[in-house]
């Protein structure tokens, strides 16, 4: 054989070994699970309606897509997570998080701010036996924004001192008084849940809206419909802020209340202190705030004023007398705000048979 001396002879390269079928399938998986995660926090996630406190707007059994687009996504605080959990491991009660880690939140531009009517998924804001990011998601309309003045009155919302359009598909609830045993029909073809149907004296308690409740009312077998809502000066104590004795506000008959607003700095008295407590204790993260004998003291210091660190919302249910929201329990921080809900993809009724169980008519339907 002849070969030159400055040349190298050719030299044979290792054959490539080849992944196991279980490596392969692992790092398809692991790439899986990393980019669901991403799409997850960073663009889109899906949610569905438990609860009736959206009626008709949304129903219990639809399924959305909620974007994080719009108010821009909010980096994690409770970094130690099994990926694609909430707060519990698939199908268990196994906690699926740590909190030895959190982390100051922080929100990446969108391209939107939260508007009013708004629909908004957020985490649950008393819900205190989780971190903030991981508290059970909520959604309402943004009926309040910071900086806003809002009230109840006569079960019209007011922004501002002016009336606010309310959404197309309000409903409040009503006690209906028949001349005989309504049956399960009569709710159905008039889009009644059943389940929220609650026989009372001599009648029926449902929820809907004041055009349903006036066709109801002029049924020859319907004795009368009446408007279950609260009279001004009627105190509720379980209402926001929780002082009846000094606001004498219902669910009906609210406020007026003012939204805090980042940078906006309110006078801390005896008065005003309940509706700042729970914010200034725990959403606005200050290490050293405390209230004895109904004073605030921050950093063992008496405050008479205090500046927001952040913006805050009030969020109500379109299904008005049906909805446990900020009427209820305040505001909702900015930092607990998980994104816009733009669409319903799929819809099931949850009463319905085999065959109709599928609402066809609210498939890939905008939210408005």
């Amino acid at each position: 054989m002849n070969v030159k001396f400055w040349e190298k002879a050719p030299q044979t390269k290792a054959p490539k070994k080849k992944k196991s079928f279980a490596r392969e399938w692992g790092d398809a998986i692991l790439f899986a699970v990393v980019a669901a995660s991403l799409i997850r926090w960073a663009t889109f996630e899906a949610y569905t309606i438990p609860t009736p406190s959206m009626e008709k707007s949304l129903l219990v059994g639809d399924f959305l897509f909620v974007s994080k687009l719009h108010y821009g996504p909010r980096t994690p605080m409770t970094p130690l997570q099994v990926p694609l959990t909430h707060q519990t491991i698939w199908g268990t009660d196994i906690p699926s998080y740590s909190d030895a880690i959190q982390l100051k939140p922080h929100r990446l531009p969108g391209f939107s701010e939260v508007k009013h009517n708004d629909v908004v998924v957020f985490n649950y804001p008393p819900e205190e036996q989780h971190p903030a990011d991981l508290r059970t998601n909520y959604i309402k309309r943004a009926i309040g924004l910071p900086g806003d003045s809002l009230s109840v009155r006569d079960m019209q919302v007011y922004i501002n001192g002016k009336a606010v359009e309310n959404p197309e598909k309000l409903q409040y609830k009503y006690l209906l008084v028949p001349n005989t045993q309504l049956s399960e029909k009569f709710f159905q073809d008039r889009d009644i849940n059943l389940r929220d149907v609650i026989p009372y004296e001599n009648g029926y308690v449902v929820d809907a809206s004041p055009e349903l409740a006036s066709e109801i009312g002029k049924l020859d077998f319907i004795k009368e419909v009446v408007l279950l809502k609260d009279l001004p000066g009627k105190a509720d104590p379980e209402v926001f802020p929780h002082v009846p004795s000094v606001y004498e506000w219902n669910k009906d008959n609210y406020g007026p209340i003012y939204i805090p607003q980042e940078g906006a700095t309110v006078a801390i008295t005896p008065q005003t202190l309940p509706f700042y407590e729970k914010v200034i204790l725990e959403y606005e993260h200050n290490e050293n705030a405390e209230v004895r004998d109904g004073r605030l003291y921050i950093d063992g210091q008496e405050a008479n004023a205090y500046t927001f660190k952040q913006d805050y919302y009030f969020m109500m249910g379109d299904n008005r007398h049906n909805s446990l929201d900020s009427r209820y329990w305040g505001y909702v921080p900015a930092d607990h705000i998980v994104g816009k809900a733009v669409m319903i993809w799929m819809s099931t009724d949850p009463e319905g048979s085999f065959f109709d169980r599928i609402r066809w008519n609210r498939i890939f339907k905008t939210i408005e």
